[in-house]
C-alpha cells in the first residue's frame, strides 16, 4: 500500500507501527509539552536504510533506534531517521523519540488542526493530519496500532484519553493519568483532552454493557444531563443495527469553548459547550460521532479518498436514529438531502471527492443517500445483515469503497454494478431512492424535542 494520494507528505509505508507508549508531560499555563516516544514497529518487504516519522515544530532531545543512535535530519514537519545500520525486511524494530515545546495546530487546507490550547486547557482534534501536532507517527490512516498515553499535568486538571483509565497516581502538585488504548487505532484518532472537568456516568451498563461517562465543566451539568440522556438508548439501537459496539467504553467530553464541529476519537467524542443547550438541538451530532466509533474508528479507511465510509455512514445512523426515536423517517432526511443536493453544484465525485471536497458538506449527504439507495435496493433484512457483517468482518481494520462494494455484492439479490457507478463515480446526482417498505411505525424510543413530526 503507497501513500495517501491526498497527503503523500504524511506517513511512511515502508513500515507499519503495532504500538505507541507515551509518556507525557503538561503545563497548561506556559503551554509547555515534553514527551517521550517508544514506538515498536516492523520493517515492510524492503530492508530500511532510512524511514520517515511525522512531527511538528519540536526540539528533539534525543532518537534512539534498537537502543542506538541514528542519523536524522527534522524539518517541514519530517523527522527523517537513518539508523546506524538497515533494518532488514520484516524485521521488528523500536524506535525511541525524546522531544520538547510549545504545542499548536498544524497548518492545513482547513486552518491549523491537531493540539489546541484552550483557555485552561488543552485538546486534540487532528482529523485528518494533526497528530504530528504533539506526538511522533507514522500518520497514515490505515497504520494502526494499540496506545497506551500516560500524561503529568496539574492535579487541578482530568485527563481525558480513549481507552481504558489504568491508574491515576498523584504526587505532590502533579497527577499522572495513564489510559491504554488495546484496540487497532489510527493515529488521527489518538484523542486527548485536559480541562477542569466533572465527571459523570452515562446510564448503568449493566453486565457485560458498555461503560458511558461524560467530562465536562459543572456549569453545564444540568444543560448536559439532558442533551445526552438518551446516549444510552443510541448505543442500544446501533448494537442491535451494527452489531457489538467495539470497544471496551465510550466517553464524551464537552469543552467550556465552543467548537465549529465535534470531534471523533477512538472511544471518545469531543463537544463545545455550543452543543449543549438542554433542548437536544444537537442530538443527531451524539448520534453522528457515536456511529463513527463503528465506522472510521473500528473500521478505518485505506486512505482519505474513501472518506465517504466513514461520514456517510455516520450521517445515515443519525437518519436511523431519528426514525427510531419518533423523528423524521429515513425515507424523509433521504428526500431533504436529496433536494438540498439537487440545488448545488453537481461536481463531488463520492468515491474518490479529492482533498479540497473531501470534508465538503455534500459529501456527508450523498454518503447517507448512497447507503439509503444500497437499502432501497436490498431491503431491510438484507442491509442490516451486511451492515452487521461490514462491522464484523473488518474490525480493527482499514477497508477501501471497493471492499465495500464486493461486500454488498454478497448480500445483494442482483447485481448493483450501475447503482455503485451512479452514486460513488458519477458526479451527476442520481434520483432520489425509496424506501418501497418503511420500519413500522414502532418508535422504540421517546420523540426528540428537536426533531418530532
Amino acid at each position: 500500500m503507497g501513500s495517501d494520494p491526498y497527503f503523500p507528505a504524511n506517513g511512511d509505508p515502508r513500515f507499519r507501527v503495532h504500538r505507541y507508549e507515551l509518556a507525557l508531560d503538561y503545563r497548561p499555563g506556559p503551554n509547555r509539552l515534553s514527551g517521550t516516544a517508544r514506538l515498536n514497529a516492523i520493517a515492510g518487504r524492503g530492508a530500511l536504510a532510512e524511514f520517515q516519522l511525522n512531527l511538528a515544530d519540536f526540539r528533539i532531545g534525543r532518537i534512539r533506534v534498537d537502543g542506538k543512535a541514528p542519523h536524522y535530519t527534522h524539518r517541514g514537519g519530517k523527522l527523517r531517521v537513518r539508523p546506524a545500520k538497515p533494518i532488514r525486511a520484516g524485521a521488528a524494530f523500536t524506535v525511541e523519540v525524546h522531544w520538547a515545546g510549545n504545542p499548536k495546530p498544524v497548518n492545513s487546507p482547513w486552518g491549523g488542526i491537531g493540539w489546541e490550547e484552550l483557555e485552561d486547557g488543552a485538546l486534540v482534534a487532528s482529523q485528518p493530519v494533526g497528530a504530528p501536532s504533539w506526538f511522533p507517527c507514522n500518520d497514515r490512516p490505515a497504520d494502526k496500532a494499540s496506545y497506551q498515553i500516560s500524561v503529568t499535568t496539574p492535579s487541578a486538571y482530568v485527563v481525558v484519553a480513549g481507552g481504558r483509565l489504568l491508574t491515576r497516581t498523584t504526587k505532590a502538585s502533579t497527577t499522572t493519568w495513564v489510559y491504554e488504548q488495546a484496540a487497532p487505532t489510527s493515529s488521527y484518532l489518538v484523542g486527548l483532552s485536559i480541562g477542569k472537568y466533572q465527571t459523570v456516568l452515562l446510564g448503568d451498563p449493566g453486565l457485560g454493557g458498555v461503560p458511558q461517562t461524560g467530562h465536562l465543566p459543572a456549569d453545564l451539568l444540568a444543560e448536559f444531563s439532558r442533551d445526552f440522556a438518551r446516549q444510552p438508548a443510541m448505543m442500544e439501537l446501533f448494537e442491535e443495527l451494527f452489531g457489538p459496539y467495539p470497544f471496551g467504553e465510550y466517553a464524551v467530553v464537552v469543552t467550556e469553548e465552543e467548537l465549529d464541529v465535534p470531534v471523533e476519537a477512538q472511544g471518545l467524542s469531543l463537544f463545545g459547550a455550543n452543543h449543549v443547550d438542554g433542548a437536544r438541538g444537537s442530538e443527531r451530532l451524539i448520534a453522528h460521532e457515536l456511529a463513527h466509533q463503528w465506522f472510521g474508528n473500528s473500521v478505518s479507511i485505506a486512505d482519505w479518498r474513501h472518506i465517504w465510509l466513514n461520514e456517510g455512514f455516520a450521517k445515515y445512523a443519525e437518519w436511523l436514529w431519528s426514525e427510531r426515536s419518533g423523528g423524521r423517517t429515513t425515507q424523509q432526511l433521504a428526500a431533504v438531502a436529496h433536494r438540498k443536493l439537487s440545488g448545488r453544484p453537481q461536481d463531488l465525485v463520492l468515491g474518490d471527492p479529492g482533498r479540497k471536497l473531501m470534508f465538503d458538506d455534500r459529501l456527508y449527504e450523498r454518503g447517507g443517500l448512497t447507503l439509503h439507495a444500497v437499502r432501497c435496493a436490498t431491503g431491510d433484512t438484507a442491509f442490516f445483515r451486511m451492515l452487521r457483517g461490514w462491522a464484523a468482518l473488518h474490525r480493527g481494520g482499514a477497508v477501501s469503497s471497493a471492499a465495500f462494494v464486493a461486500h454488498v455484492a454478497r448480500y445483494a439479490a442482483e447485481p448493483l454494478d450501475d447503482l455503485f457507478g451512479a452514486w460513488l463515480h458519477t458526479a451527476k446526482l442520481p434520483p432520489l431512492p425509496v424506501l418501497t417498505a418503511p420500519l413500522p411505525a414502532r418508535p422504540s424510543y421517546p420523540p426528540t424535542n428537536a426533531d418530532s413530526v
